[in-house]
């Protein structure tokens, strides 16, 4: 099976689309219709997409595009990295700074 884009150019398994709504975009996995047209899997969101709405992507774009995303995921991933141990320093200071309060009976009041 063979489907088409929006401008007839033929999408295969294995070719490189990104879909226009969102721009996600990946390796096509499989093709299937039914009466609504002809769909797409696409191998980064699992997810069917009509072909009316993917673009082919030529080989070095599509790298481009992936080497861009590995790079912001990165970022992301030692964003969340630093904010993971500067939450865990305050925590690591609360911690010290209640270990230091005197909780002796002569400063506790039973309100009674």
């Amino acid at each position: 099976m063979e489907a088409a884009n929006k401008r007839n150019k033929e999408i295969f398994i294995g070719s490189h689309v990104r879909y226009s709504g969102t721009g996600s975009a990946g390796e096509v996995l499989g093709l299937k219709s039914d009466e609504d047209g002809i769909w797409v899997k696409v191998d980064t969101t699992q997810l069917w997409y009509n072909s009316r709405y993917l673009e082919l992507m030529d080989e070095k774009e599509y790298n481009r595009l992936k080497k861009r995303e590995s790079k912001r995921k990165t970022k992301v991933s030692s964003e969340k990295t630093d904010e993971k141990e500067s939450t865990k320093k305050k925590v690591d200071k609360l911690k010290q700074n209640l270990e230091d309060i005197d909780m002796s009976s002569e400063l506790c009041d039973g309100g009674g």
